[in-house]
């Protein structure tokens, strides 16, 4: 247990890997994460929170590292399919 609960503010993939750092040194259950909702938007009917989202996957050990960002081996074939039903060209 730590001396004080943690607040961190956190804005994308460099928070992210902070916090995946942060959580080997402080119990998980004394960190609150105050997330960036700026950049969340409607897409095709769905609610996309990227960096919510991004700091989810580093925590969960599923983070493509290469791109830093997304899930490790993600195909993107359903966002190919969602593109295909709204192409109106």
């Amino acid at each position: 247990m730590s001396a004080w609960p943690v607040a961190v503010l956190a804005g994308g993939v460099g928070a992210a890997r902070f916090l995946r750092g942060l959580v080997r040194v402080v119990p998980p259950e004394e960190i609150t994460v105050i997330g960036n909702t700026g950049d969340d938007m409607w897409w095709h009917g769905l609610y996309i929170a990227p960096d919510l989202d991004t700091v989810t996957y580093w925590l969960a050990g599923v983070a493509d590292e290469s791109r830093g960002w997304g899930i490790r081996g993600d195909t993107f074939t359903t966002q190919a399919a969602f593109g295909h039903l709204t192409d109106r060209s």
